[in-house]
Parts: structure tokens; C-alpha cells; sequence
């Protein structure tokens, strides 16, 4: 099916465009009230991600009100680890927990991975069907995956946290078995985006949420080798790394066979551009709290990074839209990319 709006594709190819792309990490959510009309009439958070039909109303959403140049499946990172085999549950307000964790050799034994583990998430490739044929070529469809890292981090930490204590004390007690473990998790998130092609998505990233929390030597040992071997095997579609905190890995990202590297709010345009060098899209760099801002403030800001990358980007925050966010601030942000002309 041809792409009535094919921006963000040609933008990520490095093509000549018109205007910059724009879309938000977490555009389908809280932000909208039919989000928030829809989550009120279900169980939870985990039945929205694993009915199709509902994954898929809620992905075609931002499209609708906002605008946004390309629509993002709603899922969860944290799929990967319940189909190998480790449930989570989603307690509101505090985020994912683990009942089960990973502790031992025996336990990264027991893992389902590879294709089985693929196979499990049907219900995603299934949303992935609905929401391009309801999107109707309207605008490209993202996929996206947990990095080996921040998956790890959960099956080890068991849920959130500030330092992760637990999943990096594995790295530096146990760096053979944490490395058995990431290889099992690099091995099911191939596949698994794969499958997501093969249903129809046209873009894939990888966000590797937790990457700021490891010092460069670890991020080097434990994280690139395994985002590289994504980047390797995922070949049909253009390939965003996303590592939030992760300044000191840019370089590395610039090495990946990945055509977008996304860039949190905390390292400068100037910066950024000098070490990701020419030939990589660069996307995001806007700090999520700028939406707080009026609408003057906003423009302004929007311009600046638009004006500061040129047209190799792709126009996002630097991490999720909070759910808090005013709905016009958001408006606002994404009209004043879609008036802009590159001269």
C-alpha cells in the first residue's frame, strides 16, 4: 500500500523533504481524554496491550487529533520478557513488577526464547494488521522493542528503580551468566521485530531506557555488542537506537548499521551533530517539560532544534510526553513543525 504521507520514511533515508517529520514517544496515552475514556471501561493497562482491536483504536488516536506524521503501535518493552516466560504485572502508579526474577543459571535455562518466544505475541502482530489496514496509508506505522539492557534490568531488578543495584551487581559478579541472558533477550527481540515487518510496521526502534545508568566501559560490554546484532539483522526497514542518558554512547550508536539516532534533551545540538557526524538521521533532543511552556516559548524552542539539526531530522522529545502535558501544548509543538519549510 502507497503512503499518503511517507515523510518520516524519506526523512530516515536521508532523502531530500520538505518539512521535518514530528511525532511523540508516547503520543498514544493520557494525553488524549479518548486514551483516558477508553483505559476507564477496561481491567487494566495489560488487557489495552494484548487486545488487537484496542491496541489499535488507541495507536490511530494521536493521528486523528494530532496530526503527527506517523503512528507508533501501542505495546509494552515488557512483552519480551512474559513471552520467555517471566510475567509482569502493571500496578498503577507505581509501573511493571516481577513476581519471578532472574537469580541463577538455572533460571536463564528455564527462558523460552528465539522463535517460541516470538510466537507467543500474536496478539501484536495481529494489532499491527488492524492498524494498517484502519490506517489506510494515512501515515508509516512504528515498532518498536526494549534494548537487551533495559529488558535485562526488569527480569533482573524485578521492577523499577533508581540505581538497578541488583541487575548491574549481576554484571560485575556474574558477567558470563549476564551475558548468557542478554544473548537469550537479543536472540527473542530479533525475531520478534522480524515478525513485526513481516505484519506491516515500517519503521522499528530500539529504546534502551535504562542505557544512562551504566558507566561507558559497562554500556560497551553489556549493551552495544547486543543493539549492534539488532541493527545487523533488521534489514527491510530503516532502524532507530534510542539510548536515554546515553551522551557517552553516541559514538557507538554512529557505528550501528541504524539510519536514526534519537537524542534525549540533555546533549546539545552542537554536540550531538559533532560526534553522530553526517550520515545518521538524528531524532528528538526536546526536553518533555517544555510542553509546560506557552505556546510562545514553545514555537520558539521548536524552531531552535529544528533550525540547530537541519533537514536530517526527525522532530521529538527526548523522551515520553508526560501524562500530564496540556493537549494544546502538544498542538501547538506539532503545528509549528508542519508550517515549517526547509528554504
Amino acid at each position: 500500500m502507497n503512503l499518503k504521507n511517507d515523510l518520516l520514511l524519506r526523512t530516515a533515508r536521508g532523502e531530500k523533504v520538505e518539512r521535518p517529520p514530528v511525532w511523540l514517544m508516547r503520543q498514544a496515552g493520557r494525553i488524549l481524554p479518548q486514551y483516558r475514556a477508553l483505559r476507564a471501561k477496561l481491567s487494566g493497562f495489560k488487557e489495552l496491550v494484548e487486545t488487537p482491536e484496542l491496541a489499535a483504536e488507541v495507536t490511530i488516536q494521536p493521528i486523528d487529533e494530532l496530526d503527527v506524521d506517523a503512528a507508533i503501535i501501542f505495546s509494552d518493552i515488557l512483552v519480551i520478557p512474559e513471552a520467555m516466560g517471566l510475567t509482569y504485572e502493571m500496578v498503577e502508579k507505581k509501573g511493571p513488577f516481577f513476581p519471578q526474577t532472574i537469580k541463577s543459571r538455572e533460571d536463564i535455562h528455564k527462558l523460552i526464547s528465539a522463535n517460541d518466544a516470538a510466537e507467543q505475541l500474536q496478539y501484536v502482530y495481529r494489532a499491527i494488521e488492524l492498524t494498517k489496514k484502519n490506517l489506510n496509508g494515512r501515515v508509516p506505522l512504528i515498532g518498536f522493542a526494549g534494548a537487551p539492557w533495559t529488558i535485562f534490568s526488569y527480569m533482573v531488578e524485578g521492577s523499577g528503580s533508581k540505581t538497578f543495584s541488583k541487575a548491574k551487581r549481576m554484571l560485575y559478579a556474574e558477567p558470563e551468566l549476564s551475558h548468557q541472558l542478554l544473548e537469550k533477550i537479543t536472540e527473542t527481540t530479533i525475531l520478534y521485530l522480524q515478525r513485526k515487518v513481516d505484519a506491516g510496521v515500517d519503521l522499528v526502534q530500539i529504546f534502551d531506557s535504562w542505557a544512562g545508568i551504566l558507566s561507558p566501559e559497562q554500556y560497551r560490554q553489556f549493551a552495544v555488542p547486543y543493539l549492534t546484532k539488532i541493527c545487523q539483522s533488521v534489514t527491510r526497514v530503516p532502524v532507530t537506537v534510542f539510548g536515554k542518558g546515553a551522551w557517552f554512547a553516541l559514538a557507538d550508536f554512529a557505528a550501528m548499521d541504524c539510519q536514526v539516532i534519537g537524542l534525549d534533551w540533555t546533549i546539545s545540538p552542537e554536540y550531538g551533530k559533532k560526534i553522530i557526524g553526517a550520515k545518521k538521521v538524528v531524532q528528538g533532543n526536546l526536553d518533555p517539560c517544555l510542553l509546560y511552556a506557552d505556546n510562545k516559548m514553545i514555537e520558539r524552542a521548536t524552531l531552535d532544534v529544528i533550525q540547530a539539526f537541519g533537514d536530517k531530522h526527525i522532530v521529538n522529545l527526548g523522551h515520553g510526553v508526560y501524562p500530564d502535558t496540556p493537549l494544546d501544548s502538544v498542538k501547538q509543538m506539532v503545528a509549528t513543525v508542519k508550517n515549517y519549510q526547509y528554504v
